[in-house]
């Protein structure tokens, strides 16, 4: 039938880990805003979403509320950074 037999490999495969993902844009936003970038701050931000969407996939629902506090404090520090 031209189907390829994927049998061997792993279930997830293919599938973006946002942990992974979450790990590789901490690190970028924070070289962002260390080297004074404003962007280091949308990036942060995105990723704070992203923690977000894992707490709810992995029910650590504690995650949501500081990451929620995390995203208006990078709204309001991004806001006073433009405006500088």
């Amino acid at each position: 039938s031209g189907e390829i037999d994927r049998s061997y490999l792993p279930e997830d495969f293919g599938v973006i880990r946002l942990d992974y993902l979450s790990c590789i844009l901490t690190i970028i936003s924070t070289l962002m805003v260390g080297r004074k970038l404003w962007t280091g701050w949308l990036v942060a931000g995105v990723n704070s979403v992203l923690i977000c969407i894992i707490g709810l996939r992995t029910s650590q629902t504690g995650f949501i509320p500081a990451n929620l506090f995390c995203i208006a404090l990078y709204a309001w520090n991004l806001r006073r950074w433009k405006s500088a």
